[in-house]
């Protein structure tokens, strides 16, 4: 198979509609706020304490969209991987993912 192909067959494996998007919308626009609200802090010569701390607020909320994503994925397409005899490359990149976490 071309290399063209099997790119495109992986991406396509890799399309999954998911529960719940309307929710992580949803939390992805507020956070999306959160940063309006940052640039125009800074804009406004705000008190840095108060900038890093929506800083703190804006990355505990991405956590959290994450930690969701990460449990809806192993809980998902993990386990689809493990079921089907496929669990070890999918294992392997859950992992590479909460590494990223992790730092």
């Amino acid at each position: 198979m071309p290399a063209m192909k099997r790119a495109e067959a992986a991406q396509a494996q890799r399309h999954v509609h998911r529960g719940g998007k309307e929710a992580l919308a949803k939390r992805l626009n507020r956070i999306e706020g959160q940063v309006r609200g940052l640039n125009k802090m800074v804009e406004e010569d705000r008190y840095c304490v108060d900038i890093l701390t929506q800083i703190a607020a804006v990355r505990s909320a991405l956590d959290a969209v994450a930690l969701q994503l990460l449990r809806g994925h192993t809980h998902g397409c993990v386990q689809d991987a493990i079921r089907s005899g496929h669990g070890e490359p999918a294992i392997d990149e859950l992992l590479t993912v909460v590494e990223k976490f992790a730092r």
